[in-house]
């Protein structure tokens, strides 16, 4: 069945429905990473309804979604994805950056209550499981699958991901604000000789000295995580919605100059791990 990465929403914050992004996109965070037959969604951004569209037009009966956190760009999706509506379908949630009270099935649920929303969870038809997994913790899926996790550096906290299939992999990690010149060993250890490493590029260096605090990193730093970790391929992810396709052309350009193996992720793309 094979190994493969989809991108259904690469930007950050807010979704942007421009002309001027449309060549990398405008939907807010999410991934589709297809691992034999196990359906693997990462985030639940405004990506996520044509992600929904279209697994049940290929029938798929069941899927897991991995949330990094839940800042409304990564799971302001969720109550337009029409499988959690269906009979018969499967959807796992899984979290790990909450700690105590309120449980991610409370957190998802307040965004679809009155006056926010006016369809509450509860009426979905899915089959709808909820569970917390701490950062740190490793846990196996079906069909030889497994999942590796850490803490990142976030308001509120976030959990980035390494999913590892049939010896090939890829790590998912933002949103995470970095430290110059120290290198988050966490980060470091879960994206180590991965093949494909997704990583929050939501800023230049020059822009993150304004907005330190605001929980996100570089695509220089990005590129240097790269290269600590001896990354094979690196995928800059979680555009600024004030980067436009001309600046997205420059920062990949200019990531790929120092990083060959780099690209800046484009929604509607895929990528083979095979």
């Amino acid at each position: 069945m094979g190994f493969s990465v989809t991108f259904w929403g690469v930007r950050g914050t807010i979704p942007c429905p421009m002309a001027s992004h449309l060549g990398f996109g405008g939907n807010t965070s999410c991934v589709e990473v297809q691992a034999g037959k196990q359906r693997i969604i990462i985030d639940a951004g405004t990506g996520l309804r044509m992600l929904g569209r279209k697994l049940l037009a290929e029938g798929v009966t069941s899927a897991t979604l991995l949330l990094s956190h839940t800042h409304l760009d990564h799971i302001s999706g969720f109550p337009f994805f029409a499988p959690a509506y269906t009979k018969g379908f499967g959807l796992r949630v899984i979290s790990g950056h909450l700690t105590g009270s309120p449980d991610i099935e409370s957190v998802m649920a307040r965004q679809m209550e009155r006056p926010l929303f006016p369809v509450p969870l509860r009426t979905m038809g899915g089959d709808l499981s909820f569970l917390e997994v701490p950062p740190g913790h490793s846990f196996k899926l079906e069909g030889g699958v497994r999942i590796h996790t850490a803490a990142l550096n976030h308001p509120d906290g976030a959990t980035g991901y390494r999913i590892e299939y049939q010896g090939r992999s890829v790590a998912y990690v933002t949103d995470t604000e970095h430290v110059p010149d120290q290198p988050d060993r966490n980060i470091l250890n879960l994206v180590d000789g991965v093949d494909l490493l997704l990583y929050d590029s939501t800023y230049t260096d020059e822009e993150w000295v304004q907005r330190i605090g605001w929980g996100h990193s570089t695509w220089m730093e990005a590129v240097r995580i790269a290269c600590a970790a001896h990354v094979k391929t690196l995928g800059l992810f979680h555009h600024d919605p004030d980067h436009d396709d001309a600046t997205m052309e420059r920062i990949e350009a200019a990531a790929k100059a120092k990083f060959p193996n780099c690209f800046a992720a484009r929604e509607g793309t895929t990528i083979s791990l095979d």
